[in-house]
């Protein structure tokens, strides 16, 4: 029983999206982030990208303060480390070595998406009430109901990493690499701040583009047609199959994609001699311009960059963006003006043999990482004198 005046905090899992109430979840969610939308991850769920037949269990946490709703949190049984972004298959290996099962695993994360957010969906009055503590102790209490070995929450914002720093939770970072708009008007207003040989470098590699006969369609929402999502399909499926890995996305996704947030949504299709060759699909956030995924059947010099990166800078400057996330790895968006920037996911390993191996592990990496970040931020190809004009 609850000490009196101590609210008592119940944590129940949702088996699907269907079993939470739309406007519940968009009321905590509070953000326009089209992932944490209910509809996105219920668009995951009936198309069979996210079932346990696939791997993706949903075990959805909802929260309850005093027998109200107060928070929830995608979360997911996993029985791989596919599709998430933060690579954890050393420590897979490591308890196989010893006999022991790693997965299941308690995954609390939008899936396929290395995109920071909101991931404790948490009301203010449980936001206010939850302490570090509390939110370690009911995460490994609800990991061992259900059956998990550890949990892991991947790409929080820093509200949330403010409830995640207790001293036994595992921090990791990594580095990605963001555009930022500051103040552009035009993609000629970005590359003047360029050093002059990356400016360069940029305009001959469009040229080089254009000049292999591709031009550049971009559609939008409700207008976006039939054969162009069809094509997109064809060339997303492309770049898993050359790679010999299925694609985690199907036909059906997509079309519920559209047809739920056809509000957030862009495509923008590589045309050659009338026939579409390549595409790329963004989505759009209240702030953020979200490049998410690109195929092509046959290669053509920098088109990869051109469809990805160049052409998504300019849809963020014409719909007047702060930022630009364009996906994880990528040194090579650095040199094209894209910034480091360090991600983080939280992590709860029941084994202390194992929890300590890991913090060691941790602990070099992110020194790592953060001197990686420091040398990159250093590289970046912004003029510093008017000398570099």
């Amino acid at each position: 029983m609850p000490e009196p005046g101590i609210p008592e905090l119940t944590i129940h899992t949702a088996r699907s999206m269907c079993d939470i109430n739309p406007e519940d979840w968009n009321r905590l969610a509070a953000s326009n982030t089209p992932f944490l939308r209910h509809d996105f991850l219920l668009s995951l769920e009936e198309s069979g990208c996210t079932t346990a037949a696939t791997g993706w269990a949903p075990s959805h946490l909802m929260l309850y303060l005093n027998n109200e709703l107060a928070g929830v949190v995608p979360a997911y049984l996993k029985t791989h480390s596919m599709g998430e972004y933060v690579f954890d298959w050393a420590w897979a290996d490591a308890y196989q070595r010893y006999g022991m099962d790693y997965y299941p695993k308690l995954l609390m994360a939008v899936p396929f998406t290395p995109c920071q957010g909101p991931r404790l969906l948490f009301s203010e009055k449980l936001r206010e009430w939850m302490t570090p503590e509390r939110i370690q102790q009911s995460l490994h209490s609800i990991t061992e109901t259900l059956g998990a070995h550890s949990w892991h929450l991947l790409f929080p914002e820093q509200r949330d990493q403010e409830l995640l720093a207790a001293e036994e939770q595992l921090h990791r970072i990594g580095c990605q690499f963001h555009w930022y708009n500051h103040g552009y008007n035009t993609f000629d207003d970005f590359l003047a701040r360029l050093t002059s040989r990356k400016r360069k470098s940029i305009r001959r590699e469009r040229r080089q583009v254009a000049d292999q006969g591709i031009s550049f369609r971009h559609f939008s929402g409700e207008d976006i047609p039939e054969h162009v999502l069809a094509a997109f399909h064809v060339f997303y499926q492309a770049t898993y199959l050359k790679r010999g890995q299925r694609p985690y996305l199907n036909k059906t996704f997509f079309h519920l994609l559209k047809e739920r947030q056809a509000e957030q949504l862009h495509i923008i299709m590589a045309v050659k001699e009338g026939e579409m060759i390549a595409g790329a699909l963004f989505l759009q956030g209240e702030d953020t311009l979200y490049g998410r995924y690109w195929g092509c059947l046959e290669e053509f010099d920098h088109l990869h960059f051109e469809t990805c990166y160049y052409q998504g800078i300019e849809l963020a400057i014409r719909l007047a963006l702060a930022r630009f996330d364009a996906g994880a790895q990528g040194e090579h968006k650095l040199v094209r003006g894209f910034e480091p920037v360090i991600t983080h996911s939280w992590h709860g390993v029941m084994h202390p043999g194992f929890r300590d191996a890991i913090e060691r592990f941790t602990t070099e990496e992110a020194e790592q990482v953060m001197a990686y970040a420091g040398d990159a931020l250093r590289a970046l190809p912004f003029r510093q004198t008017e000398q570099d004009r």
